[in-house]
């Protein structure tokens, strides 16, 4: 895959919204929350170190992560959550090279909230930012987790400023309106990657 375009923005931005419309023409996405997902799915490695490092109540009933309790434990303890990322980046770092690298369109979208704050943006060709202001961000992270406006703003304290992250972005998606205003947006840039792509393998 000579083209990986990563999409990134804060909680609430519309990353999942903007990953659908490119997937609507036909690109491959690769998700890193849902490769973090499949990394401690019952039988992996990582979970079997994150039981025996937290102990077995991390573990629901049916062998599953317990990521509420996972989520509280990391939240307020920083070594906890040091130690958490140490063992899942690398183990996410492969799996989404791998996803990469069997994608069988023009051009690849990596799709990950933290894609600048980790090593992930290493992988990309290409930064897209989709963008909101803050103020949206957190009315359409709570209704979309029902989640209170606080934790919200506690989860944006860990992300990297908007200010930040816009500033290291090739590309920026405007997702200050409706879902529809997106479309021209995606599309014309999903034109200008396949250019891209072509003219990388050329």
């Amino acid at each position: 895959m000579s083209l990986i375009i990563g999409l990134t923005g804060g909680i609430g931005s519309g990353k999942s919204a903007a990953a659908d419309l490119f997937a609507g023409y036909g690109v491959t996405v690769v998700d890193a929350d849902i490769a973090a997902r499949e990394v401690v799915e019952p039988g992996t490695i990582c979970l079997a170190a994150i039981a025996a490092h937290f102990g077995a109540d991390i573990l629901l009933p049916n062998g599953e992560l317990n990521r509420r309790a996972l989520r509280e434990i990391i939240f307020n303890d920083p070594q906890a959550k040091t130690w958490l990322e140490d063992l899942l980046h690398p183990a996410i770092r492969k799996l989404i090279i791998q996803q990469l690298g069997e994608a069988p369109s023009p051009y690849a979208l990596l799709v990950s909230p933290l894609l600048l704050e980790t090593d992930q943006h290493q992988l990309t060709s290409r930064i897209l930012v989709i963008d909101c202001e803050e103020s949206e961000q957190i009315q359409r992270a709570a209704a979309r987790d029902n989640s209170d406006a606080e934790r919200i703003k506690a989860i944006m304290a860990t992300q990297l400023a908007r200010t930040q992250r816009l500033a290291k972005a090739d590309d920026i998606l405007h997702n200050h309106g409706s879902l529809e205003d997106l479309v021209p947006q995606v599309e014309a840039l999903h034109q200008e990657y396949l250019q891209l792509a072509k003219a990388a393998n050329n």
